[in-house]
């Protein structure tokens, strides 16, 4: 019997140990918010970490697996990496067999003299050119690596931090991109099972490849130290609470506007003394 390349196993993983957790919730999540359609040219955006690892691999099976007529392209843009991530996120492409193009900014120089942290500017910025580079390919949409952990935390980040209730959509239209689409095929994925897949496959990704900071998933910046706070309370809460993170993200489905004192909508503020009397 022919021995199975590493890309093979990984693959064979995923339809195996993991079909349950991470491919039966990759295909709910497209089924669910309509994400991958026939005549789509899709830019999946490849940061090197395993979030964006995984959703490469999950297309490329998709590709191969789906009657759905679409096209995949596998865009990964250096920033600015030094020589070891660069090296690193080339040879991981190459054994799990994704034919990345990369391509070169310098948003690590222009936001290196950014006061506080520069995460928040360097993440607009990143997005900006994978939309544009993506549109000079004729891409229609781009994928984007968020999961299901992202979405929990990032609502309770908004409501315990920035005084708000707002969640993270499976789909959005670009605002300066006209014809763009940013979708994300994680949505229902927990980052725990992400996690157990690399780890089962004994594989090694970039962890955080910012130049300023070494330690970027340890670091106390603001937008960081808010979200590993936020992951340690969910912890907490999940030993009182096992199905808190479904439950909160239930309600996300389950919004009752009539129940709140004041909403957003269109950019349009709602207060509900307009409809009360």
């Amino acid at each position: 019997m022919k021995e199975l390349t590493k890309a093979e196993q990984v693959e064979r993983s995923i339809m195996k140990k993991f079909k349950k957790t991470i491919w039966s919730r990759f295909i709910l999540a497209l089924k669910s918010y309509k994400l991958v359609n026939d005549g789509d040219k899709i830019a999946v955006c490849i940061s090197g970490g395993k979030d964006s690892m995984l959703l490469a691999v999950l297309m490329k099976m998709l590709k191969k697996y789906s009657e759905t007529n679409f096209e995949v392209y596998y865009l990964s843009m250096d920033p600015g990496y030094n020589k070891a991530n660069r090296k690193r996120l080339e040879e991981n492409a190459q054994m799990l067999e994704i034919p990345i193009q990369i391509f070169e900014t310098d948003i690590f120089d222009s936001v290196v003299n950014v006061g506080g942290s520069p995460c928040y500017l360097c993440a607009r910025m990143r997005r900006g050119h994978l939309y544009n580079e993506a549109k000079k390919l004729g891409c229609n949409k781009i994928a984007l690596g968020h999961h299901f952990s992202d979405v929990i935390e990032t609502t309770l980040m908004g409501m315990l931090y920035g005084a708000q209730l707002q969640g993270m959509l499976p789909k959005l239209h670009s605002q300066n991109f006209e014809g763009m689409e940013l979708i994300r095929p994680l949505y229902c994925i927990n980052e725990d099972d992400i996690i157990a897949w690399k780890d089962t496959n004994e594989l090694k990704f970039l962890n955080c490849a910012c130049r300023f900071t070494e330690e970027c998933a340890l670091q106390d910046g603001d937008t960081k130290s808010a979200r590993l706070e936020t992951k340690k309370l969910i912890k907490s809460l999940r030993g009182k609470i096992p199905e808190v993170e479904h439950h909160i993200f239930k309600s996300l489905h389950n919004v009752n506007v009539d129940t709140f004192p004041g909403y957003k909508k269109d950019g349009k503020y709602f207060d509900f003394n307009d409809w009360y009397e």
